[in-house]
C-alpha cells in the first residue's frame, strides 16, 4: 500500500515554477500533515524552492536522479539534464507515490506508456490564443487543470473526457515570489517591453528583431526591456552576441536568462508591450495597458483565432510604422481596454488568487475517489 504523499515535478525550465509552486503553498496550507516532495533537476531549482519552503515543514526538496549542480547566480535558467532518462530513473520513487503533479507534458510519458497506480495531475502553463493544446499523452493523466473554460472546451472538443478537465483559474497570478522591483533605468521615460516568441513561425525576431531594438533605442524617447522567451537563445544562438552588443548602451535592459524573465517582473514594470504572439502579453494585460504587435511574417491574421490577442492593440505591418505606433499607443489605448479585459477573462479565468486553492482541492480529491 502506497504511503499518503504528493510529489511535484520541478524538472523543466524555471519558467514552469510560477505555474506550479503556488499549488504547493495552497496544498501545504489545506493539509499541513500531508507529506509533499518537490523533485528538482538542478541546484538552481533547489535554491529557489528552498528559499520559499523554509517555513513549510511538510515540504521536502528532493534531488531527482541525474541532478545537476549549476551556477546559481541571479537565478539564471540553467542547462537541464535530459528529462526522459531522469524520469525513467525517477520511476521507482513515483510508482510508490499516490499523486504526482507536473506542469509539462514530458512527464506524462510515464503514465502514458507504463501501467501505474499513481495518479498524475497536469496543470497547463502558458496562456493565450496560440497556446498549445493537448497531446495524446496528456490524456494519460488523472486530471488536467486549465485556467479558463475556453481551454476546457478546447480539450473536450479534441476528444478529452469532460470529467478529466477541471477549470481552476490562472495559478501563476497567485505567485508571490516575484523578483523585487528594482530601478532598471536612470530616468522616467516610458518603458517598452519587447518579448519576441521563440518559435520562428510565430516570432518577429528572425526578420525584424535586431532592427526593432535599434529603432527604439535610436529614437531615444523610450527605455527598452529586451526580455524574449527563455528558449529564443536556444533556437537563435546569435541572440546572445546581439545582447552582448547592447551592454553599455543607454536606455536598454537586456535579460536572456534570469528568473525575472518568467516570474512576472517585467510584465509588471512595463508601460507598453511590444511583441508578436508570446503568451506574456496575456499576463501583461491583467492590468490593461497599451500594446503594439509586430506582423513581421506578413500573416493573414484577421479572423484567425491564433492571432486573437492582436485585437488588444495596433498591429504594425512595416518597420517604418513601428515608432509612430509606439507614439500613439497610449492615446488609442482606451479603445482597446475593454477588449483586453475580456480577453484576459477568457484566457485566464479567475485571476483573483484562488486558483491554487482550487488546484490543491483537486490534488486532495485524488486520495478520495
Amino acid at each position: 500500500m502506497m504511503r499518503r504523499k504528493v510529489a511535484f515535478l520541478f524538472l523543466g525550465e524555471t519558467l514552469l515554477i510560477p505555474h506550479l509552486y503556488p499549488i504547493v503553498e495552497a496544498l501545504a496550507a489545506a493539509d499541513p500533515e500531508l507529506p509533499i516532495e518537490l523533485w528538482v533537476s538542478t541546484s538552481m531549482h533547489a535554491a529557489l524552492l528552498g528559499r520559499w519552503t523554509a517555513d513549510l515543514p511538510s515540504v521536502r526538496i528532493r534531488r531527482a536522479p541525474g541532478f545537476r549542480i549549476v551556477d546559481e547566480a541571479e537565478g539564471r535558467n540553467p542547462a537541464l539534464p535530459a528529462k526522459l532518462p531522469m524520469l525513467v530513473r525517477l520511476l521507482p520513487y513515483l510508482a510508490r507515490t499516490p499523486v504526482v503533479v507536473c506542469a509539462e507534458q514530458t512527464s506524462l510519458w510515464l503514465p502514458a506508456v507504463l501501467p501505474m497506480k499513481t495518479r498524475f495531475i497536469d496543470t497547463f502553463h502558458g496562456a493565450g490564443s496560440m497556446m498549445a493544446r493537448g497531446h495524446w499523452r496528456r490524456r494519460a493523466g488523472w486530471r488536467t487543470l486549465v485556467a479558463a473554460e475556453r481551454d476546457r472546451r478546447a480539450l473536450i472538443a479534441g476528444g478529452d473526457s469532460p470529467s478529466r478537465v477541471v477549470t481552476t483559474g490562472y495559478v501563476k497570478a497567485a505567485f508571490r515570489q516575484r523578483t523585487p522591483a528594482a530601478t532598471l533605468f536612470a530616468d522616467d521615460k516610458p518603458v517598452v517591453l519587447y518579448t519576441p516568441h521563440w518559435q520562428a513561425h510565430r516570432s518577429s525576431w528572425w526578420r525584424w528583431g535586431p532592427e526593432v531594438v535599434d529603432r527604439v533605442l535610436t529614437d531615444g524617447r523610450y527605455n527598452l526591456i529586451f526580455a524574449p522567451h527563455q528558449r529564443l537563445a536556444e533556437r537563435a544562438p546569435e541572440v546572445r552576441a546581439f545582447a552582448a552588443g547592447l551592454v553599455g548602451r543607454p536606455g536598454v535592459h537586456v535579460d536572456l536568462d534570469s528568473f525575472a524573465m518568467v516570474d512576472g517582473s517585467y510584465t509588471a514594470a512595463a508601460d507598453l508591450y511590444l511583441g508578436d504572439t508570446s503568451s506574456q502579453v496575456v499576463e501583461y494585460m491583467i492590468r490593461p495597458r497599451p500594446c503594439v504587435f509586430l506582423n513581421a511574417l506578413g500573416s493573414d491574421w484577421r479572423g484567425d483565432e491564433s492571432y486573437a490577442m492582436w485585437g488588444a492593440g495596433e498591429v504594425v505591418e512595416t518597420l517604418d510604422a513601428l515608432i509612430p505606433a509606439l507614439d500613439h499607443a497610449p492615446k488609442v489605448h482606451p479603445g482597446f481596454a475593454a477588449f483586453q479585459a475580456r480577453f484576459v477573462e477568457d484566457a485566464l479565468g479567475d485571476i483573483a488568487g484562488s486558483a491554487p486553492a482550487r488546484a490543491a482541492a483537486q490534488v486532495l480529491s485524488a486520495f478520495n475517489t
